[in-house]
């Protein structure tokens, strides 16, 4: 794709066509500059067939807010716009419109508001409110959407992963199987969710770091066909990376060829007085393999190198490979924490996929326009009571109980202070029989989740570090059962009784409404 293909692709409309036709009609009712409010959530956590999340990690949003910093309409936007046609072959936006976005089709006037990136969430809360005019922040919706469901999809691959890696490190290898130039923001959102590298060169550099990767299986066939042999690809790669040496072991014979050439390249090294870094295995029996590579090793003294594993891992995967080294390292008088504490999982299609799991249902709904200084909650009507959204301007709450693990998360009025309240009552969002009541003394804190998200030149002025360290803070205090791989707990969302009733409200205005049209 042309560079000026690609800019007009990725840059502002980046959009659905129902945006800009829904644009033109607010700005020939006079709505266009209307303050209108916008929230978006997701409704079911990820779903990988044979294993369920019980939660998500939120990613997306800083690159988001640099994709708002930089876009606007210009000449050659409007250019395209003027030159699509309708039916009847009249212009289908007309010049009026047209002159309008490009004196005022930019996003400096959206506020947003939100968890902030790298945090836990759950289905149905609002993780971003938009506000801001109405033509705009309709504009927004799509690519809003693009950013955040695919980069919190793979961070919480990515969590899940390192979960199941006993939070050893995680690279990501997945470029090569990634759908296009999505690959990129996919790297963002593992680095977010939960990988500490990535092999992709480009983008590691952009967000600040070193990529990460061994060699191919092409340089060892290479060096066989020229008759240097296996041996002699080990030698080479060694002596143009003395201090950096990671062989893939596994071109001709792991056990046989592979690990002894390693080890006798190792002490070379060392002779020399190098540190090689480790091992890598991309085929077989990765659990068998590698408590034979740890034995092999440890046997040469190189008991502190890595074994890096890969080949179509996933969460599972990386499960059961440890729980089978913890199940047979025993047997051959081994600890099962010392190999484990050296092993690295290289991950590639599986996540950069988020493979059994191909979208995130996220959504982006009108909650209140502003009429004159007084918001008015919209609310949304649907036959399935779970598509029915929650109205109005709203603050959400994390509730926290004496262990310190967070139980629940409220969604409440704007204006309403669940820190200060004795007792709480509680709505299910659907069901208007489950309820609860809470009091003061069963918590042992309440937590203001929503923030203003910095809007500032650049995007948010945020670091993947601070997001990881938010990620880890709401995973320890996560309940086990919520993290289960597979059926998982539950987590528990409620409504305040103040917008239970608003919302129940607004449904039998609107129905009442219905029956008399």
């Amino acid at each position: 794709m042309k560079r000026a293909h690609r800019n007009l692709s990725e840059g502002i409309l980046m959009t659905d066509q129902y945006q800009l036709t829904m644009a033109q009609l607010y700005f020939r009712q006079g709505l266009h500059r209307m303050p209108a409010q916008f929230e978006y959530f997701y409704r079911n956590n990820p779903s990988y067939g044979s294993h369920q999340a019980g939660y998500t990690v939120l990613a997306g949003t800083g690159s988001l807010l640099e994709w708002m910093a930089e876009e606007r309409f210009t000449e050659n936007e409007i250019a395209c716009l003027g030159r699509q046609r309708g039916r009847s072959g009249t212009p289908l936006f007309q010049p009026d419109f047209l002159d309008w976005l490009l004196q005022e089709g930019d996003f400096s006037q959206i506020r947003l508001q939100g968890l902030q990136e790298g945090r836990v969430a759950h289905p149905t809360v609002p993780l971003l409110t938009v506000q801001g005019p109405f033509a705009m922040a309709q504009i927004l919706e799509t690519s809003l959407l693009n950013h955040m469901n695919y980069q919190t999809l793979i961070a919480t691959k990515a969590a899940r992963m390192r979960q199941a890696a006993n939070r050893r490190p995680i690279l990501e290898f997945g470029l090569r199987r990634a759908q296009g130039y999505g690959g990129n923001a996919g790297v963002r959102g593992a680095l977010v969710g939960g990988a500490d590298a990535s092999s992709n060169v480009g983008i590691s550099h952009a967000l600040g770091f070193d990529p990460k990767g061994t060699h191919a299986h092409s340089m060892v066939q290479a060096f066989v066909a020229l008759g240097s042999g296996e041996l002699g690809a080990f030698r080479a790669y060694a002596e143009t990376y003395p201090d950096d040496c990671l062989l893939l072991v596994d071109t001709i014979d792991t056990l046989k060829s592979g690990i002894p050439n390693a080890i006798r390249v190792f002490e070379e090294l060392r002779r020399k007085g190098h540190r090689p870094v480790g091992i890598r295995l991309d085929s077989g029996d990765l659990a068998y393999l590698t408590l034979s590579a740890a034995q092999a090793l440890n046997r040469a003294g190189f008991a502190d190198t890595a074994i890096v594993l890969s080949n179509q891992l996933d969460e599972m995967v990386i499960w059961q490979i440890l729980s089978q080294i913890r199940t047979e390292a025993p047997k051959l008088g081994m600890n099962p924490e010392e190999i484990i504490d050296r092993m690295v999982f290289g991950v590639g299609t599986a996540l950069i996929t988020s493979q059994g799991a191909a979208a995130l249902d996220g959504v982006y709904k009108l909650t209140a326009v502003k009429d004159g200084k007084e918001w008015r909650p919209a609310i949304k009507i649907s036959e399935t009571p779970g598509k029915i959204i929650n109205p109005g301007e709203k603050q959400i709450w994390r509730l926290y109980d004496l262990r310190d693990k967070a139980v629940c998360d409220v969604l409440a009025i704007k204006d309403e202070r669940l820190d200060v309240t004795p007792e709480l009552d509680l709505h299910h969002p659907v069901d208007f029989q489950i309820r609860r009541t809470l009091k003061k003394e069963e918590l042992s804190r309440v937590e203001r989740l929503y923030t203003d998200l910095n809007m500032v030149e650049g995007g948010a002025e945020d670091t993947i570090a601070r997001m990881r360290l938010r990620r880890d803070y709401d995973l320890e205090r996560l309940d086990d059962g919520v993290k289960r791989m597979v059926n998982p707990h539950r987590y528990h969302v409620s409504l305040t009784r103040e917008l239970w009733e608003l919302k129940q409200k607004l449904v039998g205005e609107r129905l009442s409404i219905g029956k008399r049209t």
